[in-house]
């Protein structure tokens, strides 16, 4: 806020009198200050603050906005003109006005189109101060048009020739951008040769063969509406004369190529602009464009000059590879004759262009706003230039002043307006506008006529810190109408200005040219005008300087050695300064050889690139000192091997400045034995309560030889340092003098403070007493208090002995206390503690739950719900819920057989939990009781439930015996866990072909208390999948599955059996009559025999029959493990056809052959129903273990050959 209150700053004697400052002279205007709360209270005309652009080009795809944003005091309300007279947007649907703005909004996306809303638009913002109004604005929508359809030829010429490809691009709104690319949307390259003009055509000084394309393409892009829009490509095809043949040089005329200009050598000649002299006319403050471009072989040169006078240096620059010549910010003094010169080695020629600079109305001096006081005078002036020179007229709250309403102190001169002893009445919004040929100017400025008494704008109380000998401002901005007159006091009592040393400034500001400690205290500006007074007090404190007393020195060292710089900095003590480091006026190298510690900067292992001037900075709030030193780093001196070693120790040391809490120690450093020391560590020794031992106290950096050290009372001390380098760290020094601080009160009580019942009726505190260190004096004991939390008793309190606990007997059971335990000594007591909450002893639960009730959710699950028990019949901390269960019987057998209980304990307060894992079909009982932190209270009577019947499991074993030509023999028992009744048994089946392919499958119900069933009518010789499940009135059980072929006839039985091989039926039976095949047999069982005599043999001596591992090295890999239940195993191929072999019935669990399932006939050794011998020396055809019912191939049997297979291999 500036007031123009006097022209000059204005130097105030010491004698004038009254002794105070004073300020009061006639003005012509002041200006309103932009302070928020000023500008709330304040009446004021309308002010326009944003609108849109006098040429406002609008995007026809989006709704159109057109700005007008005003302020005033009252609120202004807005209008608008369309095309010179008033636009009604009440009557037009797709127009809106923003509320509390000027705004319009035209929704032409919905309806309706751009067109419609083309024209000049003007916006006024009226209260009953005025009217101010906006620029004309001129709306227009963008344009893209498309390119007219054109045929284009393609273009031959012959190389050396000149070439201009048109571009002609559509006429939009804005013009478009040109530029040419092929149809690989690449530009094409320019270059002196080859270049784009600003029409946008194409220039060629001469072509040559690798101009020969056929997508020469302008392109102009519309950006307003980001569109781009594409001419027809055009061919161009040059032609090397010396490449054709003399046929068809003979046929081709000149005429028939581009042009006539011959391919050899020739001057320059300019494609554009055309003859010797052109005319240019520019605007000023725009660019100015000049253009040349010369055709010529060898391609020309251009260059620019200017007649009788020169180029301007920083607004000149060159586009185009010189073609261009573009001035920035032309003014009228760019006008003139500017010739461009175009040159080859032929010659050259020039074209002058006439350039003159108009230029559209600009300020000299635009109308401000006017506040005046009534009977004040002031003038509002509205200058502007321009070329042609701009007429200048006058609005008054936007009507054209000379039929405005009259107004007597208002007198029209020209440029000027005169205001002669204005009126309230006085006020309005004036408007100039200044005008030419190409364009306008127009301002709003308002004349604002108040009464208002004085107000001082500075905030109250506000405290200026100056640096002692320097200059001090106080401000005191104000505002008022009439102008107010200002003085200053100093002090509250009114103490007069002694001395000559005081300046105020127009604006209110006081200031004190050196300020001296005496400047300090308090200032008071008042502010008065007729209509009233305003004063405010600022306070004024004077801070010492801040000095450097010790200065960093030059300094000269030996690469590898270490230096050190000081700066000692003295300042205000009520400031904090700040110490920056610098290196040749820069950051320091950030390397971990530089250290700055307090008043220090050290440089170790200095090199060659550290030599240079360091600067210590010192900065505060206020002010800031500098003192710099120059390092020179010089080669070092020839020096014996330097012996490096950890330091020796420290000595001397010294306890000074001894107080109860604190003490200094120094000493002196013994030898780094060439290497710095980085610290020094301290270590204490409590003589009085642990002697002999050390302790850490504190570690300082290796340039600091004194600490100041925190001491406790009560203890005596003994101090001893020890030095650290790189190296390592030296031994101890010798201990300092003994110091004994004095006794004192407890600096802390005891930590870790518990109450807990040992037996129902105690409490045990306990707590984690205090060392000897923490004792802070004699006499340690502890102060344990006590009392019920939720009772109304006083403390009970009992001092004991440096102890940990403390029982106190007699309590209730499980009742909530508060406790305290506080330390003390001879000197007093520790802080007041904090009280904890401890309990007194639990005892067991009175009360079981009750309102115990089961809900069976499924045959394995339930849910138990119980009512809590109160909770001051649980008589300690509630640690959960706990139910016992078990199953009494089962609901099948009513077997009373007493099984192990089960718990489950469910944490907390809940009142439900679920029982998994029951067992289907199964007669549980349970019961609920509560559990403590001394244990279980009653159990809750016992509850019986049922859970209800589940699916069974497999089938406990599955076989099939005695196969005849058409039938097949099922025996089983009964699933190992039935989970119910069994209803029946379901039995499915189907064959399965020579290529594994399953037949139909075959249903079969069998009531639930058989065991054996026998399949007839099958098919004979024929592999069959059974599938074979239980059923309870829950569903269908796990299945077991089995295979087994039917016989030829009743002679040749061949039950199924995998370890013996695959079981195949006999295709002639009538060959055993043979006698071939009764020698050939014999053959067999004589090798059988020799087998069987070797493995016995190998059995007398402890060795096994290798069968298993024969079959693991040739079992299939798909062949699944072996169920542990039902024995069964996986199945083999036979070699030849690989067909599956038919697994057998499962052998006991106690590997031994049942007579009915093994014989002495060779016939059943090699396939019987079993196959096996029993683990100790013979074949093994089976193998107990988890295995899956599917049926799998093998590579290769692994039994002993049977007669059968030995036949059929024959067959």
């Amino acid at each position: 806020m500036q007031l123009k209150i006097m022209p000059k700053k204005k130097r105030l004697s010491a004698g004038r009198a009254p002794l105070m400052l004073f300020l009061c002279q006639m003005i012509s205007a002041l200006e309103v200050p932009l302070d928020p709360k000023l500008l709330e209270d304040l009446v004021q005309p309308p002010t326009i603050t944003q609108q849109s652009p006098k040429d406002y080009i609008i995007d026809p795809r989006e709704n159109i906005v057109i700005q007008c944003e005003a302020k005033g005091k009252p609120p202004p309300s807005f209008s608008w003109t369309r095309n010179g007279t008033h636009f009604d947007i009440d009557k037009d649907p797709l127009v809106t006005m923003k509320p509390g703005s000027g705004t319009l909004t035209i929704n032409i996306m919905s309806e309706g189109k751009a067109e419609t809303y083309e024209g000049v638009y003007q916006c006024t913002a009226r209260n009953e101060r005025g009217a101010a109004i906006s620029n004309n604005i001129v709306i227009r929508p963008s344009r893209s048009p498309l390119w007219t359809k054109e045929k284009l030829e393609p273009i031959t010429l012959r190389n050396g020739q000149s070439l201009v490809l048109p571009c002609r691009p559509p006429i939009g709104l804005p013009p478009p951008i040109i530029f040419w690319m092929d149809n690989s949307f690449q530009r094409l390259p320019q270059s002196e040769r080859v270049s784009q003009g600003l029409n946008g055509d194409l220039y060629f000084s001469n072509v040559l063969p690798e101009d020969t394309r056929e997508d020469y393409i302008c392109y102009a892009r519309f950006n307003h509406t980001q569109t781009i829009q594409q001419k027809q490509p055009i061919s161009v095809k040059v032609i090397s004369v010396d490449e054709l043949n003399d046929t068809i040089a003979a046929n081709l005329s000149d005429t028939e190529f581009y042009g006539a200009k011959s391919h050899r050598q020739r001057p320059p000649t300019f494609l554009t602009p055309d003859g010797n002299t052109s005319r240019k006319e520019e605007l000023r403050g725009n660019v100015l464009s000049l253009e040349c471009i010369a055709e010529g072989l060898p391609t020309p040169i251009i260059y620019w000059i200017k007649e009788d006078g020169t180029l301007p240096i920083n607004r000149t620059f060159y586009r185009n590879f010189k073609k261009t010549l573009q001035i920035v910010q032309v003014t009228e003094a760019d006008s003139g004759n500017y010739q461009c010169i175009a040159k080859n080695s032929l010659g050259a020629i020039h074209h002058t262009i006439s350039v003159t600079v108009k230029a559209a109305p600009y300020w000299i001096i635009a109308p401000q706003n006017l506040v005046l006081s009534p009977e004040e005078d002031g003038t509002l002036i509205c200058r502007a230039n321009g070329n042609p020179k701009p007429r200048i007229s006058w609005l008054s709250n936007g009507v054209p002043i000379e039929i405005a309403p009259d107004d007597p102190s208002r007198k029209i001169d020209g440029d000027t307006i005169i205001f002669s002893k204005v009126q309230e009445r006085s006020s309005a919004v004036y408007q100039c506008n200044a005008s030419n040929e190409y364009g306008y100017l127009l301002a709003n400025a308002f004349v604002n006529v108040l009464a208002e008494p004085p107000r001082i704008l500075t905030s109250a109380n506000t405290l200026y810190q100056v640096i002692a000998n320097r200059p001090a401002l106080l401000d005191c901005a104000f505002f008022g109408s009439p102008l107010p007159a200002i003085e200053w006091f100093k002090d509250a009592k009114g103490s007069a200005l002694r001395e000559d040393i005081y300046v105020l400034h127009e604006n209110g500001t006081l200031e004190i040219p050196v300020a001296q400690k005496d400047s300090t205290g308090t200032y008071t500006c008042v502010a008065r005008n007729k209509l009233g007074m305003a004063k405010n007090d600022v306070h004024l404190e004077i801070k010492d300087p801040t000095r450097i007393i010790k200065q960093p020195e030059y300094a000269v060292v030996q690469r590898g050695s270490t230096v050190s710089f000081e700066c000692k900095v003295k300042h205000d003590h009520t400031l904090i300064p700040t110490v920056t480091w610098l290196k040749d006026h820069g950051e320091l190298p950030n390397d971990g050889r530089f250290t700055v510690d307090k008043d220090y900067l050290v440089v170790a292992d200095v090199n060659d690139d550290d030599g240079g001037t360091y600067t210590c900075v010192a900065n505060t709030t206020l002010d800031n000192v500098s003192a710099s030193a120059v390092l020179s780093v010089v080669a070092p001196t020839p020096t014996p091997a330097p012996i490096y070693d950890v330091p020796n120790p420290p000595f001397d040391l010294e306890l000074t400045d001894q107080l109860d809490r604190s003490v200094q120690l120094s000493w002196t450093p013994g030898d780094d034995n060439n290497s710095p020391i980085t610290k020094f560590i301290i270590e204490y020794e409590d003589a009085m309560h642990e002697p002999g031992l050390w302790h850490h106290q504190a570690e300082v950096p290796g340039t600091q030889t004194t600490a100041q050290l925190k001491l406790s009372p009560y203890v005596n001390y003994s101090f001893r340092v020890m030095a650290e380098n790189n190296l390592g760290r030296s031994l101890p020094s010798e201990a300092s003098e003994q110091y004994l601080t004095k006794a004192a009160e407890p600096d802390k009580n005891p930590t870790a403070v518990e109450g807990l019942g040992s037996e129902p009726d105690n409490l045990v505190i306990t707590w984690k007493p205090l060392n000897g260190f923490e004792s802070n004096g004699p006499g340690l004991q502890y102060k344990v208090s006590w009392r019920q939390k939720d009772g109304d008793d006083e403390w009970t309190s009992v001092v004991v002995a440096n102890v940990s606990k403390y029982i106190v007997s007699g309590t209730p059971t499980f009742v909530p206390y508060l406790i305290k335990v506080q330390a003390l000594n001879d000197a007093g007591f520790a802080p007041e503690p904090a009280a904890v909450m401890g309990h007194s002893g639990e005892d067991l639960p009175m009360v079981a739950p009750g309102n115990v009730h089961v809900n069976v959710v499924n045959s394995t699950l339930a849910e138990v719900h119980w009512d809590p028990v109160p909770l001051k019949s649980i008589r300690g901390h509630l640690q959960g819920y706990r139910i016992y269960y078990w199953k009494a019987q089962s609901s099948l057998t009513r077997n009373r057989r007493h099984i192990e209980k089960k718990i489950l304990t469910f944490q907390g307060s809940k009142t439900h939990g679920m029982l998994p894992g029951l067992e289907p079909f199964s007669h549980y009982t349970l019961n609920v009781r509560v559990v403590n932190g001394k244990g279980e209270g009653p159990a809750s009577p016992d509850k019986v439930f049922n859970t209800p019947e589940g699916v069974p499991s497999a089938p406990s074993s599955l076989k099939i015996v005695n196969p005849t030509l058409d039938s097949l023999t099922l025996e089983w028992e009964p699933p190992s866990h039935p989970n119910g009744i069994l209803t029946e048994y379901t039995l499915k089946y189907q064959p399965i072909n020579s290529t594994h392919e399953l037949g139909p499958l075959v249903d079969l119900k069998i009531p639930a208390n058989k065991t054996r069933w026998i399949l007839k009518n099958l098919n004979i010789s024929t592999r069959y999948k059974f599938y074979f499940y239980a059923q309870t009135a829950a569903g269908s059980g796990s299945q077991i599955t089995e295979e087994a072929i039917t016989t030829v006839d009743e002679a040749g039985i061949l039950p199924p059996d995998v370890g013996a091989g695959k079981a195949m039926a006999s295709r002639q039976v009538d060959i055993a009559t043979q006698g071939w095949f009764i020698g050939l047999m014999c053959a067999v069982a004589l090798l059988i025999l020799i087998l069987l005599i070797v493995c016995f043999v190998r059995r007398n001596k402890g060795g096994k029959y290798p069968v298993k591992e024969k079959e693991d090295a040739h079992a299939d890999p798909e062949i699944q493990p072996m169920k542990e239940d039902d024995g069964t195993f996986g199945e083999y191929s036979d070699a030849e056809d690989h067909k599956p072999l038919k697994k057998g019935s499962r052998t006991p669990s106690d590997r031994t052959v049942k007579k009915e399932d093994s014989d002495d006939s060779l016939v059943d050794y090699g396939e019987g129903v079993n196959g096996q011998f029993n683990e100790d020396g013979s074949f093994i055809g089976q193998y107990s273990g988890k295995k899956e019912k599917e049926p799998a191939e093998g590579n290769e049997s692994s039994e002993a050959p049977s007669p059968v297979n030995a036949m059929n291999s024959f067959v």
